[in-house]
């Protein structure tokens, strides 16, 4: 949780889920509300949601107060090309993951300390050479950071992730 300057309200992280119209330049519109209000996104991920490619859905996860929150969703709707806003956060349980690729250069025990801790992690190696690994982690963040974090000591190279992608429980759809 954080915490505002007057320390009256907590902001917290949302997962806001929007329905576009899959055009050139949405993006950049819903994304320019966000910084042009000064609202930070910690997360981001588009993509489209049906056969046709006529619509995406962009994931943003943010960190405001109740109202802050209500405000960008209510900005959000009012722009055109904007079908559905949905706050996963505010609307029940939801399922979030991520996925990280990472690159491990090592050797020796290295090597089977990498391995020990991907299988901890139920990562997958999609790449290997004779020093270096590259492996598939999915799971909420903070699993994500924590696998990263441990590959540091054997020999992270770099690694790169995908930001949250996010649905509600249940049947109902956004």
């Amino acid at each position: 949780m954080y915490h505002t300057r007057k320390g009256l309200e907590q902001a917290s992280g949302h997962t806001l889920s929007i329905i576009v119209d899959n055009e050139a330049g949405v993006l950049a519109r819903v994304i320019g509300l966000f910084s042009g209000r000064g609202y930070n996104i910690e997360h981001l991920t588009v993509a489209p949601v049906d056969l046709e490619g006529s619509e995406s859905r962009i994931t943003v996860v943010t960190i405001g107060t109740p109202p802050v929150i209500e405000q960008i969703k209510a900005q959000l709707e009012r722009l055109v090309p904007v079908h559905r806003v949905g706050d996963l956060t505010e609307n029940g349980p939801h399922v979030e993951r991520e996925l990280a690729l990472i690159k491990v250069s090592c050797i020796g025990e290295q090597q089977q300390a990498a391995l020990r801790i991907a299988e901890a992690f139920r990562a997958k190696i999609v790449d290997s050479s004779l020093d270096s690994y590259i492996f598939e982690v999915t799971g909420k963040t903070e699993k994500i950071k924590a696998c990263i974090k441990l590959m540091e000591d054997v020999g992270l190279v770099e690694a790169v992730r995908t930001g949250v992608a996010a649905l509600t429980r249940g049947s109902q759809a956004l």
